[in-house]
């Protein structure tokens, strides 16, 4: 389980999606504040749920096409949390003047982009085996 390459992408997806949330910024507001993703519930609960997604593709090893299909849902997932980081920000008064966007609103495309590692690492894993059978 963990000695194989999309383990260790999805752990890092996990790191990304679980724990980078509490502690980078998504925004800073017109009045300086800082704005993270543990102030909206809709943003950590989305967060999370893509942490549990991968936490159970990586649980899922044995089954290989499962866990293809639940990164897939994973990248989904996260295509929303950047469309409501959009609108959200697009949205608010005066915020394309005076607001600054962090680092935390990349971090939906950094978890995208170890999921579509993690699928073409579980990908090449489908085909050996495949071809293994096919030897037979």
């Amino acid at each position: 389980m963990l000695q194989r390459i999309q383990s260790v992408y999805l752990f890092i997806c996990i790191l990304i999606s679980g724990v980078l949330p509490f502690f980078i910024k998504i925004w800073t507001s017109s009045n300086k504040t800082a704005v993270f993703a543990t102030d909206h519930k809709l943003y950590i609960g989305l967060f999370l749920i893509s942490a549990v997604l991968a936490a159970t593709s990586i649980f899922g090893y044995k089954k290989r096409q499962n866990q293809f299909v639940i990164n897939r849902l994973n990248m989904i997932l996260n295509f929303i949390i950047i469309g409501l980081f959009v609108y959200h920000s697009q949205t608010l008064s005066g915020e394309a003047k005076v607001s600054e966007k962090g680092i935390g609103m990349l971090l939906p495309i950094f978890s995208i982009v170890f999921l579509a590692l993690a699928n073409k690492a579980i990908k090449k894993d489908e085909d050996l085996v495949k071809s293994v059978d096919r030897i037979r």
